[in-house]
């Protein structure tokens, strides 16, 4: 019998409730919203909305009037490169993450690192962790797919396997697990936009993730479930009907 590696998370104080409500969000407003009418214009534009916040985050000064422009500094112009190709590596990252997620990293990077970096982890931690990630997205858990994406995420921003670019990579692979989960399947969601709005949250939490021990995992997932709430608000969808 194979064990649910987020059982225990699952379990937790406040987390059943507090991803209930996430999902719910964002079901309310996907329906509400109008999501029949959604063009791949909607989802250009949380994508573009999604790269901008991402880059910010990274240490980018562009603002998204310039992303729109084609302009801004190589860090956001890094950011939406890799957004223009992300949703096509869904199917990918349900059969073989470690492909997907060296594919974002490669895209992310290819334009200020060697080659040979790109997409691949620093050393053999950085490598088992990479494993780690694959094992919880091939894994037959039965928690949530925004509780997923959520620890998909802090291990990939903690763990920096990658030359560069970690933290863009982690927040894309947690859009990507949104997608492929079914939560949003347009990804209309802009969860990069809820991290942004809550940085100083952000920061620190998986600050928790990494040095808390169970303590600060479960810090970690609590913020999470807010940080999606922030992410639907921020949706074009959401931001047109206002």
């Amino acid at each position: 019998m194979t064990t649910d590696p987020l059982a225990w998370l699952v379990a937790l104080e406040g987390v059943p409730s507090g991803y209930a409500a996430a999902r719910d969000g964002i079901d309310v407003m996907l329906r509400d919203r109008g999501l029949r009418r959604t063009s791949p214009e909607t989802t250009a534009e949380s994508l573009l909305r999604g790269a901008h916040a991402s880059a910010v985050l990274e240490g980018s000064m562009a603002t998204l009037a310039e992303l729109r422009e084609g302009a801004g500094d190589q860090v956001a112009a890094d950011a939406v490169r890799m957004s223009a190709s992300l949703l096509a590596l869904s199917p990918l990252l349900k059969t073989a993450p470690l492909q997907a997620i060296a594919r974002i990293h490669a895209v992310v990077g290819s334009a200020v690192l060697d080659p040979e970096q790109l997409g691949r982890p620093r050393d053999a931690a950085s490598a088992d962790r990479l494993r780690g990630v694959a094992e919880l997205l091939l894994s037959d858990t039965a928690a949530p797919a925004l509780l997923v994406a959520a620890v998909v995420h802090a291990d990939l921003a903690t763990a920096a396997p990658f030359a560069s670019h970690n933290g863009i990579v982690a927040r894309a692979v947690e859009r990507l697990v949104l997608v492929s989960r079914g939560v949003d399947a347009k990804s209309l969601v802009v969860p990069e936009a809820g991290h942004l709005a809550l940085r100083a949250q952000y920061e620190s939490n998986l600050g928790a993730y990494r040095d808390g021990g169970p303590r600060g995992v479960h810090a970690w997932v609590l913020y999470a479930s807010e940080a999606f709430a922030a992410g639907a608000e921020a949706s074009p969808l959401r931001r047109a009907a206002e």
